[in-house]
């Protein structure tokens, strides 16, 4: 991070535009003023689902006790139904769909628009689904590295027609620190992994129930195993390019995601829906926690909860 804080892009064509238009999230540098609308955010939080990150968004305005109601709260990137995005003080939530190419347009356009806004001394947490490995259903992993489909710590990405190897490390302090904060919260087990990130959901995680599948129950399972032994406990489809684009981007990054179920013992998920729900709840609550910590406002409300359930 360069010494001021700022989010630097690492692109010399963005000076000499005139307008910086970001498309897909229904913003630009014209149309609004990006530094009085984003210039306070802190944290970033990206997940997924629209829905689940609206919660989210809802969980942090009830938290950090701000004004109004969560329930009001709006769409920035109405406009356009490719992401959503809410903000609830210095916490900026914004979904960004499935997958690797989807994450990534979405990041390309978000740290634009942080460094546009002039923020400083951002932390970026994506908040997420995956699936466990070795691991019971509901553990939340924190990830130490992201690796690809060969266990290896790199994002390829095609430029032009070459392919250029990026490093996939994840801030250290910032692991140990939500893992600090994981062991105040009694309700869940959770753990430091590898994460394995996949271009595809069904055979690209070595799943025997999608439409195409062209390998053994034996096969599939001695391939996870190996990932299981090379240090994976997860495996979801951002995880490399979120860490790639934020490393180079000098933004401090972190993946927590909660396992819906463990491969090794099956390929679809079945857990009820209210479960899944409260499954999903947990790197949220994880992450609401860690906020208010940062913020200085969790030992007050622990006590005045306690206070209360005293006098109660």
């Amino acid at each position: 991070l360069l010494s001021n804080g700022l989010v630097h892009v690492k692109n010399p064509h963005l000076d000499s535009m005139d307008e910086d238009v970001l498309y897909h999230l229904n913003l630009g540098t014209k149309t609004h003023n990006l530094p009085v609308m984003f210039g306070d955010v802190k944290f970033v939080c990206v997940g997924g689902s629209p829905n689940r990150m609206k919660t989210f968004a809802q969980l942090m305005h009830k938290e950090l006790g701000l004004e109004g109601d969560g329930k009001d709260l709006k769409d920035i990137c109405a406009g356009t139904d490719r992401y959503s995005m809410y903000k609830a003080g210095p916490v900026l939530s914004i979904s960004h769909g499935m997958g690797i190419p989807s994450i990534s347009i979405m990041l390309h356009e978000l740290i634009k628009l942080l460094h546009h806004a002039k923020c400083r001394d951002v932390t970026i947490i994506r908040i997420g689904t995956s699936g466990g490995l070795g691991i019971d259903p509901g553990t939340v992993v924190i990830t130490d590295i992201a690796v690809d489909s060969f266990f290896k710590a790199r994002f390829e990405q095609v430029i032009l027609d070459n392919i250029v190897v990026r490093s996939t490390e994840l801030d250290k302090d910032l692991v140990e620190e939500l893992l600090n904060c994981s062991k105040e919260i009694h309700d869940f087990p959770a753990l430091i992994g590898h994460t394995m990130c996949t271009y595809d959901f069904y055979e690209g995680q070595g799943r025997l129930d999608g439409a195409l599948c062209s390998f053994s129950n034996e096969k599939k399972l001695e391939y996870l195993k190996r990932a299981y032994d090379a240090g994976v406990r997860n495996i979801e489809m951002e995880s490399t390019v979120f860490a790639a684009i934020c490393g180079l981007c000098g933004l401090k990054a972190a993946v927590v995601c909660v396992a819906l179920l463990n491969r090794l013992e099956g390929d679809q998920i079945k857990a009820p829906h209210e479960v899944l729900v409260e499954y999903q709840r947990r790197p949220q609550h994880l992450i609401s926690l860690f906020i208010k910590k940062r913020l200085g406002l969790y030992n007050q409300m622990e006590l005045l909860d306690n206070a209360f359930f005293l006098n109660n």
